[in-house]
Formats: C-alpha cells, sequence, structure tokens
C-alpha cells in the first residue's frame, strides 16, 4: 500500500466519502418512495439514537488509535504502533457489549422520549423495535472505526476510502432488498421494514471489517518483528494514553451528537406538544431533519470529513515534531478549502430546494420548505468539525469541550423560544431550531479561533486575506441563481425534468464561481499550498 500526503490524503478521502454520499443520495430515491415520511421518521428517530450511542462506544478510540499510532510512527516505535492497534480493540469489545446491552434494554424508554404520548403516527413501541434492530450494528462498526484510525495514522488513506465504499455498498443492499422483500412480497408492516433497513449498519460494517482486516494482513503491519528495547513501552502507559485521547473525543463526540438528537426531540414535541400541530404534519418535518434532509446534506459533509480524514493524522505528526508554521499552514488549507467547496455548495441546495428536493423525494408541501434553512446547519457544522479536530489534533482538549459545551447550551435554551417566535411570525417552526444550531456552532468557532490566535499563535493571515475576494465570488455565484431564475423554471413537478433544470444551474452558476476564483487568485492560491506541501513533506 502506498501512504499518502496531506492534500493526497485529503482527495482520496473525499473521493471515497462523496462516492459513499453519491450512492446513499441515489438509494433514498427508492427507500423514500417505499417507506415514506412517517418511515423515514421512524429511520431517523433510530439512527440518530444510534449515533450518539455510537459515538459513546467508539468514536474517541479512531482518533486516539489515528493520533497515538502518528506519534509512534514519528518516533519510529513500531512495537508501539503494533500494541495500541491490539489494546484499542480489547478495550471497544468491552465497551461495545455494554452500549449494545443497555441500548437493547432501554429502547422502550428512549422511544417515549421522542414522540411522548403522541397517537396517529409511529409508537414508541416501534420505535423500540427498531433501535433494537439497529443496536446490534454496535458490536461490529466501533472495531471498524478503530481500524479506520490504525489505518489512517499510518497515512493509508486508500483503504479506508475503499472500506467505506465497501461498507455503504452492502448497507444499501440491505436497505433496499430487505425493506421491498418485507412489504412488497410478504406485506409486513412498515416498522418491520424499517428495522431491516437498520440492520444494514451491521452487515456493511461486517463486510468492511473484513477487507480492512485483509489489507492490514497484507501489509504486514502488525507481524511480529524484532524491536530494539528502547522501543518497548509499558501496556499499561499505552492503555494510559489511548483513555487520555479518547475520553475527551468521546465527550466532545457525544456533545456533538447530541444537537441532532435535542433537535429532533425538542422539534418533535414543540410541534406537537406546544403547537399542537397534527402528527403527520411533525413527522413529515421531523423526516427532514432525521433522514431526508440529512442525507441531502451529506453532499456538504463528504468535503468535511474528507479534509478532516487527512487533517488529523498530518496536524499531529508536524505538531509531535514541534513545526507549528505547518500546522498552521495545514489548519488555513482546511479552512480555505471549506470557504472554496462547501459555500457555495450550501448556497446552490438552499436556492434550488424545490427542485432538489422533487428530483429525489418527489412533490412535498414541506420538505423543501424545511430544508431551504436546515442545509445551512451543515455547512456551519462543517467549520465546527474543521476547528473541533484541529485542536484535537494539538492537544487543546479542555478548550473543545468548554467550547462545544457553551455551544450546545445555546443550541438547547434557544430551540424551543426561537421555534415559538417563527411559529409567530409565520415562519416555518423548524427553522428556529436551525437558527439555534447555527448561534450554537458559530459560538463555539469565535471561541475557539480566538483562543488560537491569541494564546497559541495561529495566524489566519493568508485566509482573512482572501476572504473579501471569498465574499465577492459567493455574491456573484448567488445573483448568477437569481438571474438564471428569471430565465429556468423552478416550480415544474415531474421528477425527470428536474434533472436539465439543475444541470443548467450548476453548469452555468458553478462554471462562473470557479472561472472568479480563477482570476482573482484563489483557485491558483490552493493549488500552490498543496505544492508547497508536497515539498516540505518530501524533504
Amino acid at each position: 500500500m502506498k501512504k499518502n500526503t496531506f492534500m493526497e490524503g485529503a482527495i482520496l478521502a473525499t473521493a471515497g466519502i462523496l462516492i459513499v454520499k453519491v450512492i446513499g443520495l441515489i438509494y433514498v430515491i427508492p427507500f423514500n418512495a417505499l417507506i415514506g415520511e412517517q418511515g423515514g421518521a421512524l429511520y431517523g428517530y433510530a439512527y440518530n439514537i444510534y449515533q450518539l450511542f455510537l459515538s459513546i462506544s467508539s468514536a474517541g478510540f479512531p482518533f486516539a488509535v489515528s493520533k497515538l499510532t502518528s506519534e509512534y510512527k514519528a518516533l519510529g516505535n513500531e512495537l508501539a504502533v503494533r500494541e495500541t492497534y491490539k489494546l484499542s480493540t480489547k478495550i471497544i469489545m468491552l465497551i461495545s457489549i455494554i452500549i449494545f446491552v443497555l441500548l437493547f434494554i432501554f429502547a422502550p424508554q428512549l422511544g417515549k422520549l421522542i414522540i411522548g404520548n403522541n397517537i396517529g403516527g409511529n409508537t414508541y413501541s416501534d420505535i423500540a423495535f427498531v433501535i433494537r434492530m439497529v443496536s446490534f450494528a454496535i458490536l461490529i462498526v466501533p472495531f471498524l472505526s478503530v481500524t479506520k484510525g490504525f489505518l489512517q495514522g499510518n497515512k493509508y488513506i486508500g483503504p479506508t476510502s475503499i472500506s467505506q465504499i465497501i461498507e455503504q455498498i452492502v448497507r444499501v443492499i440491505v436497505i433496499l432488498l430487505g425493506s421491498f422483500i418485507a412489504l412488497k412480497i410478504f406485506h409486513t408492516n412498515l416498522k418491520t421494514a424499517v428495522g431491516i433497513a437498520v440492520s444494514g449498519a451491521f452487515f456493511g460494517g461486517l463486510f468492511a471489517y473484513i477487507y480492512l482486516k485483509y489489507k492490514i494482513k497484507k501489509a504486514k503491519l502488525l507481524e511480529k518483528k524484532s524491536y530494539k528495547k528502547e522501543n518497548v513501552i509499558e501496556r499499561k502507559d499505552i492503555i494510559k494514553k489511548i483513555l487520555k485521547y479518547s475520553i475527551p473525543f468521546i465527550i466532545i463526540s457525544l456533545l456533538y451528537n447530541l444537537y441532532n438528537t435535542i433537535d429532533m426531540i425538542l422539534v418533535s414535541r414543540t410541534m406537537s406538544d406546544l403547537l399542537h400541530y397534527p402528527i403527520s404534519t411533525v413527522e413529515s418535518v421531523v423526516s427532514v431533519f432525521t433522514t431526508w434532509g440529512v442525507k441531502l446534506n451529506n453532499i456538504i459533509i463528504a468535503v468535511i470529513t474528507g479534509i478532516i480524514t487527512s487533517l488529523i493524522p498530518n496536524i499531529v505528526s508536524s505538531y509531535t515534531k514541534g513545526n507549528k508554521k505547518d500546522v498552521d499552514d495545514k489548519f488555513n488549507k482546511a479552512l480555505q478549502c471549506v470557504l472554496f467547496i462547501m459555500v457555495p455548495a450550501t448556497l446552490f441546495l438552499s436556492f434550488l430546494a424545490k427542485p432538489v428536493w422533487t428530483l429525489f423525494y418527489g412533490n412535498s408541501f414541506f420538505g423543501p420548505e424545511v430544508y431551504r434553512v436546515y442545509v445551512f446547519s451543515a455547512l456551519f457544522g462543517g467549520f465546527y468539525s474543521i476547528v473541533v479536530n484541529t485542536l484535537q489534533g494539538i492537544n487543546k482538549y479542555k478548550l473543545v469541550i468548554i467550547t462545544v459545551f457553551i455551544g450546545l447550551i445555546l443550541n438547547t435554551v434557544l430551540d424551543v423560544p426561537l421555534m415559538l417566535l417563527m411559529d409567530n411570525l409565520g415562519y416555518q417552526v423548524s427553522h428556529g431550531a436551525v437558527y439555534a444550531a447555527i448561534i450554537g456552532y458559530s459560538t463555539s468557532v469565535i471561541i475557539s479561533l480566538i483562543v488560537l490566535h491569541k494564546k497559541y499563535q495561529f495566524k489566519f493571515t493568508d485566509t482573512r486575506k482572501r476572504l473579501p475576494k471569498y465574499v465577492i465570488s459567493w455574491l456573484i455565484f448567488e445573483i448568477t441563481i437569481v438571474l438564471l431564475k428569471l430565465i429556468i423554471p423552478t416550480n415544474l413537478s415531474g421528477r425527470l425534468i428536474q434533472i436539465p433544470i439543475l444541470l443548467g444551474f450548476g453548469l452555468v452558476s458553478f462554471g462562473i464561481y470557479i472561472l472568479i476564483n480563477y482570476k482573482n487568485g484563489n483557485l491558483n492560491n490552493l493549488i500552490e499550498m498543496r505544492k508547497k506541501n508536497e515539498n516540505r513533506n518530501s524533504k
């Protein structure tokens, strides 16, 4: 296997994740047709709870393994690299079993927490059944995550990208084939079909894990060798480091996942208990937050995940060697990648929410209206992820926990008041939850950037200097779409007609956007930053 530089890793990771997200976007078209908005809400209820508990069982360990592997590789200690992986898998086995048992036992209570005493839609026993079905994935996915972290720490990004594609393909096969057979052949109820669908997480994780273990064996990364005596490190010291790195990350990941879970619960309970919306309306809106809108947001999140996958081991390596300038350069590079790619992608999806939603899910009264604002949660969450992962890479865990906690508290406190305000002003109620999340994310990011600049001498000179040029290019991008709307209709109801409509908007708007950024030097600057980094790594 070939090791990858930062930008090569970012490109490979982004490409792999983008393929995964494209597959995820395509499969939701038939899946939505099979289970509808009520089924989408049920799927989302269980999957959000699963993601929350998954963050407890595995979120910190991939990071810890990646970080420790990068550190020991930088120090040339291969024995410690091998022991790190072996010990982390033993720890994760114990935690995964405990989490699985808790999730399985308390599934009914979680179902009741989400929907309360709502009548007419999904029941809390339906939610409990689906949560129990997805809980089996906790027994395999954490091992997959740790193995990915091990390979990323060794700077092998290619296999982890391929494993994600394998995981997604298997998962999608189970979701579509399983739900189709359940509903159309055996004519089971919606609960059973969705339960089978969420079990795809287990089978996808299993196949991907088998593939990665094969690649590790082939590359002989865990092969026993003779090591120098000075390289021997006590196992208890490695365990302490694994826990030291993973526990803060688990706390951070748990807080991060609580954003989605809190929004899901508060949107559902506010609309039903306080504003007395019909349950069909509530679940239509909630399904955007938990399932259908999330799938579309994955287009944006794919870019961030790819950048982070390559960013962590490279920042850790530079920080371990004491090269603060290189850490600062990589952080600026990551920020500018977000500015260049994510902002126009978000604006495009927001301005064209109606044709995008119609293409994937057909006509919907609430879908496009909710999604045109909800898409911005992915953008601000993306900035938040870049900053948080950078802080973790340089061991600033206390700062991360404080800022993330402040952001989450703001989101939680503002959720209901802002939703009630939106309702009184005649806007979509759920927009209030999105605005609360944006305020929470932004607060965390701003505090972190200020501290990074003042206390740790991070300089954002290049990014600040180029920001006005990005803003101008975004404004021209928006104006282009608005002008195109005067020519190209966006209110047609057919699904297939949305393809040429979106292609027309995309080719013209993004073509002009790329041309502007080529002329103002932003595009060339990103390319030059990559070349500088590659030259630095080759020395």
